[in-house]
């Protein structure tokens, strides 16, 4: 595959599982891949390539005679999102909270005001996702910066499915507690109220 067709193929994937995350595409529906490449002009395999970068997210599977498709919701992923998730983000908010810059401190107060003041569970789970990757921004584990950051998309996913409709506008205070412990470059603190905080994970 040429360079322009990995181009293509990661836009694809891109909006695809944004269509997916929102709920515009709906858990078990087929994805017709002759559909996807007329609507993007590509070839099928730009768009085979695209279902198999979603698929190795989690976000589409392969089923017989069904062929790719979004993938089910299930309760025990959910779980096992929940248990990864303290398990990394605290750990990576350990090690980002001494590095980071006045510049990052200031991006992350105003994604958190963001984050209190968003009018639609939409717009909270974009806010919400963005202060949880500032915050561990500067741990210089790229890896585990990766690997978060899928696990966060695959919880946007749930939630949204699940829980939208129950979502009120509120404040963090979790999320103040750990812009306040950045602050105060207490580490071991943001870390604690990280662990509480995805305790309380719906």
């Amino acid at each position: 595959m040429s360079e322009q067709q990995m181009k293509k193929s990661d836009d694809i994937a891109h909006k695809l599982s944004a269509r997916i995350v929102s709920g515009a595409l709906k858990p078990d529906e087929k994805l017709r891949q002759d559909l996807i490449a007329r609507e993007f002009g590509v070839s099928q395999v730009t768009v085979r390539e695209a279902l198999l970068h979603l698929a190795s997210k989690g976000l589409v599977v392969g089923l017989p005679r069904r062929g790719m498709c979004v993938a089910p919701m299930d309760q025990n992923a959910i779980q096992e999102l929940r248990v990864m998730r303290r398990a990394l983000e605290p750990v990576a908010l350990l090690h980002s909270v001494p590095n980071l810059t006045a510049r990052q401190i200031a991006q992350i107060e105003q994604v958190h005001e963001e984050c209190d003041k968003a009018q639609t569970a939409d717009d909270w789970e974009d806010a919400n996702q963005r202060f949880h990757m500032a915050v561990i921004a500067a741990c210089n584990m790229p890896r585990m910066i990766a690997e978060i950051q899928n696990l966060q998309l695959l919880y946007a996913w749930h939630f949204n499915n699940l829980h939208t409709g129950k979502w009120r506008q509120r404040a963090d205070p979790d999320h103040a507690a750990i812009l306040a412990a950045i602050k105060d470059r207490d580490a071991a603190k943001a870390h604690a109220v990280m662990q509480r905080h995805l305790t309380r994970l719906p």
